[in-house]
């Protein structure tokens, strides 16, 4: 047995750290999401429109969640990845905690700006732990068990964000120590930004694990030269982003508005809204990271290198029938139905577009490339998502209550750009798989 092999037999405290790192996946995404539960509330308080709620969202949060995973990621290919992940996680709970002390527009504007620029640290140093934990053969699930953090996140913050509006509604005021009264929306935000401490805690027992499959092509590169690597291969990796990136829009469009089409067109409650919708969000997510997972490592086992593309176009087939019929449906609870499919889609997307990237690119930039993906991610999909919809509302439809059109347009679109995208990338990502392999054997 080689030294390689003998680093990559997976043992439970493997596992243990996948957990842990999923776990603050699921919090990032719990700060990150809380504000769709609110959206009512807070454009009462502050007087804000769909836009202006639609840029709290997704613009405010990108910003620096953008500017800052580049510099992350290189330092998730040159440092201790462990730490940057515990100084991540501290910063996005302080800026969510942060959230709730804002007293109008701008002032939440920059606390979600801070939020993500903490949010930034996480995944390219998470990912690149577990690839370096994990071999080719396992990476799969391993990566799409991380991935279950998005959805898991998410319906924690729709199930548990529905009760604690419920809760602490109330009340129009809570007297806060110190802080003083504060309003029913930024008594949730410090509520949710309590678990961060949590995941700090946890990251002090995870170990930094020792680098893996380490190619002498791209050892030691600048970051010009990263990106000359990947202009080199520019086949891949332009399609590959665009699709994976524009079909983000799809998960960001109905996670951040759906709470808002449940109350507006068919009357439900934020409690009612948050459990439905969230118990949906809790099963079918993790049912779909790992489904894409499991489909994955069995076509890789089947020597099919671009099975991370033909899972991700499968994963839009089955979203797309329910965000059709969403518009059409005369029910909550009909239109609650439609949200299976369209929840099962994103998520094995979320799952297949990771473990893309992780796989066609070689482990030195890993960090780099994957904040480069995450970069494109929150341009088009984080960015976009939330707006889109918001902008069809306000200025196309002009009705609030058609909402939920706007969002069956959006995902629609966004889909079967997606999938063209994905459809060219097919041949080309396979031929990276088969040369990234063949580097780090070389080695």
């Amino acid at each position: 047995m080689t030294e390689l092999q003998a680093s990559h037999k997976t043992t439970a405290y493997h596992w243990y750290v996948v957990g842990v790192l999923t776990f603050a996946y699921l919090v990032s995404f719990l700060d990150r999401q809380i504000l769709a539960l609110m959206v009512g509330p807070i454009q009462a308080d502050l007087s804000l429109s769909d836009t202006q709620m639609s840029l709290l969202m997704g613009l405010a949060f990108s910003i620096f969640y953008v500017f800052m995973a580049v510099p992350l990621g290189r330092l998730a290919d040159q440092t201790v990845r462990r730490n940057i992940i515990i100084g991540g996680v501290t910063l996005w709970s302080a800026m969510t905690a942060a959230c709730g002390l804002a007293g109008n527009y701008w002032q939440l504007f920059l606390a979600r700006m801070g939020v993500g620029v903490g949010e930034a640290s996480l995944t390219p140093s998470a990912t690149s732990m577990i690839a370096d934990y994990f071999p080719p053969g396992v990476r799969g699930k391993a990566l799409a068990t991380y991935n279950a953090g998005v959805s898991l996140g998410t319906g924690f913050a729709m199930v548990f964000g529905g009760m604690v509006i419920t809760y602490v509604s109330t009340s129009e005021r809570h007297v806060l120590p110190v802080i003083g009264s504060v309003a029913a929306w930024q008594y949730v935000f410090f509520l949710v930004a309590l678990p961060g401490l949590l995941v700090v805690l946890l990251m002090l027992t995870v170990r930094e694990p020792a680098r893996q499959e380490i190619s002498s092509a791209a050892q030691n590169l600048s970051f010009r030269e990263v990106l000359s690597f990947l202009h080199g291969r520019r086949k891949i990796y332009v399609p590959l982003f665009l699709g994976m990136s524009v079909n983000t829009i799809v998960g960001y469009a109905l996670f951040s508005w759906i709470p808002t089409s449940f109350a507006r067109v068919h009357g439900w409650t934020m409690g009612d809204i948050g459990l439905g919708y969230g118990l949906i969000i809790l099963a079918t997510g993790p049912l779909g990271v790992f489904l894409a997972g499991s489909l994955i490592d069995k076509l890789h086992r089947a020597g099919q290198q671009n099975a991370e593309l033909k899972v991700a176009l499968l994963s839009i087939a089955i979203c797309l029938p329910g965000v059709v019929y969403l518009p059409l449906a005369s029910t909550g609870h009909a239109a609650l139905m439609a949200m299976i499919p369209a929840s099962i889609g994103p998520a094995m997307t979320t799952a297949s577009g990771s473990i893309a990237v992780i796989n066609v690119t070689p482990n030195q930039i890993r960090g780099q490339t994957m904040a480069l993906y995450l970069l494109t991610i929150s341009l088009l999909g984080l960015s976009l998502g939330p707006t889109a919809v918001a902008l069809l509302t306000d200025y196309v439809f002009k009705d609030p209550a058609m909402i939920d059109w706007s969002i069956s347009c959006v995902v629609i679109a966004s889909s079967l750009f997606s999938a063209v995208m994905l459809w060219r990338c097919l041949q080309p990502f396979g031929e990276g798989v088969r040369e990234t392999v063949n580097l780090a054997r070389s080695t």
